[in-house]
């Protein structure tokens, strides 16, 4: 499977391309595709270090060349650049391709840490994601209580759940399964997209328990 990466040369992209390189084609996607192209070499070279040989790949290229060839889509990217970002990409991606958003509208201020669609009123991240898709039902939201300093240690084990909302049942599917091969992640579904800001306001939750009371790098595990 082809797993394309937008704002992959980013730490979060590059922990799931060193991951998820064991078993899929990853392609690293940035608006400059020399810059994706060198951080896919480098990369390559991690993940090799970490695994021995890998039975994927990774290769880099400019975000609407990636969008274009991948099957599933991790919009890598933060949220004052959705629309900028997807208005020239979303529309080239393939009719079967399941595009998955991390992304959480958040800001710190004072206080600490808080959700800017409610502090704010503005759209939150699925939504404006949403406005680009050819295909609404195609769009997952996941992986916005992962640790990014855990995750590009490709030998760290992790022990987090991971919210998953998606209307599609074969696209939340595919995303648990790329889920499933990060060692120590658990899918826990949570319903359909428009439950996503459930799982994006968890971000700061998390953050600020991790502030206020001197925890490190967490995540979230229902137990």
């Amino acid at each position: 499977m082809k797993v394309g990466i937008i704002g992959g040369t980013g730490g979060m992209g590059k922990g799931f391309a060193l991951r998820w390189s064991q078993n899929n084609d990853v392609i690293i996607g940035s608006r400059d595709a020399g810059r994706a192209s060198e951080s896919a070499a480098e990369y390559t070279n991690l993940a090799k270090e970490a695994f021995g040989e890998i039975k994927g790949s990774i290769s880099g290229d400019g975000n609407v060349s990636v969008a274009k060839e991948s099957d599933v889509l991790v919009l890598s990217i933060p949220y004052e650049n959705i629309d900028s970002v997807c208005s020239g990409m979303l529309s080239e991606v393939k009719d079967t391709c399941v595009v998955v958003s991390p992304i959480v509208p958040m800001t710190r201020t004072d206080v600490g840490f808080e959700c800017i669609s409610i502090k704010e009123n503005r759209p939150f991240s699925y939504r404006l994601v949403s406005n680009h898709m050819k295909d609404k039902s195609k769009l997952v939201s996941a992986f916005h209580v992962i640790s990014e300093k855990k995750l590009i240690n490709p030998t760290l084990e992790l022990d987090y759940d991971i919210f998953v909302c998606g209307d599609d049942k074969e696209s939340v599917q595919v995303v648990n399964n790329l889920i499933d091969q990060i060692k120590g992640l658990r899918s826990v579904y949570l319903g359909p997209v428009e439950l996503s800001y459930l799982a994006e306001m968890s971000t700061p939750l998390l953050l600020n328990a991790m502030i206020q009371n001197g925890i490190k790098n967490p995540g979230i595990k229902i137990i």
